[in-house]
């Protein structure tokens, strides 16, 4: 069933014994990894995760609704939780919603499904399954969920602040709290002692996220210059800025170039795409010569790459900055010559 968002936060927090599935679909990964994570909230402290990938559904269509419906190892509340998911998990979403049973809640993180996508469609279509498209909030919105975050932790935002939080986030709403975090400590903020917030602490925290730096390494990527690139992560490091902003701009960034290059490949006109798409013009050069450059093949794997790159980082106990780094400068030299 098609969701609103206020319906599938409410389900999240009570799971209803009739969903089997929770698909949250679009370009906004992070948004659908904060949502993915009230279910885990939900289900409790003790509750045993299950992490599947589409990768290990297209091996084994059967493993989704086998998951879903085995006991707990330690007899707690168990769930599944599925991250890059495609069309190659068609057969294991139909095993799923076509099961006899399913005790276990599974959560399903699909960035690159569209509504028209078969899975999505049959989420969309089974009363034991809600979906969500989730898109990337503009800089209004996220000013907006700035400013409730930081009320929730007893901060009053001052009147630039929630702008350049929301800025600085590159549309990470996780980046995005983790800084409104750091400033109500620094200010003793909670709800029962709130405080305001003025960019005088935000420059004391030094909540940057280093905007030109995250620039410079998606141009470099795209533009298949790694020796411009091996400079950008430098500059990176030396920031000390995460690199999950930035590998989820920059699949942003190759998402709309795989969109638009898919028009110029069926006969479209660089120019009239690049129009049609609201290239910014200072990025008109970049994008005209990257769409000449790569292949529809290259960019979906770019982007597989990206988003695997992003995934391992956030799993833990891995190089942070080095894998992500490694990440991109393999690929550059994968696809170079092949874009």
């Amino acid at each position: 069933m098609k969701a609103t968002e206020a319906r599938l936060k409410a389900a999240l927090d009570r799971p209803p014994a009739d969903i089997r599935l929770y698909l949250l679909f679009g370009p906004d990964e992070a948004g659908a990894m904060a949502l993915a994570d009230r279910l885990g909230r939900a289900m409790g402290a003790d509750a045993e995760r299950i992490d599947l990938d589409g990768a290990t559904l297209r091996s084994d269509p059967a493993r989704l609704a086998d998951e879903a419906t085995s006991l707990s190892l330690f007899g707690t509340a168990r769930y599944v939780r599925v991250t890059g998911v495609g069309e190659e998990s068609l057969a294991a979403v139909s095993a799923l919603l076509e099961g006899e049973r399913a005790g276990n809640p599974v959560v399903m993180i699909a960035p690159s499904l569209k509504a028209t996508a078969k899975v999505a469609k049959l989420a969309l279509d089974s009363p034991a399954a809600l979906a969500l498209a989730c898109y990337v909030p503009g800089v209004e919105q996220l000013e907006g969920l700035a400013t409730q975050i930081a009320r929730d932790l007893g901060l009053r935002l001052g009147a630039r602040v929630a702008r350049r939080l929301a800025q600085a986030g590159g549309g990470d709403r996780a980046i995005m709290t983790r800084e409104i975090e750091k400033l109500a400590l620094y200010l003793d903020a909670a709800p029962e002692r709130p405080a305001t917030c003025e960019e005088e602490a935000l420059d004391a925290v030094g909540a940057d996220l280093g905007e030109t730096e995250m620039g410079d390494v998606i141009e470099a990527v795209v533009a298949a210059k790694p020796a411009a690139l091996g400079e950008a992560l430098r500059r990176m490091d030396e920031a000390g800025v995460s690199p999950i902003p930035w590998l989820r701009a920059l699949a942003r960034r190759l998402a709309s170039l795989a969109e638009m290059k898919s028009e110029v490949a069926a006969g479209g006109d660089v120019g009239s795409v690049m129009k049609r798409h609201r290239v910014f013009f200072k990025e008109e050069a970049g994008t005209g010569a990257a769409l000449r450059r790569w292949s529809p093949e290259a960019l979906v794997r770019a982007l597989d790459e990206v988003r695997r790159a992003e995934r391992a980082l956030m799993a833990g106990a891995t190089a942070g900055d080095v894998l992500a780094s490694q990440a991109m400068l393999g690929l550059i030299t994968r696809l170079r010559g092949a874009a």
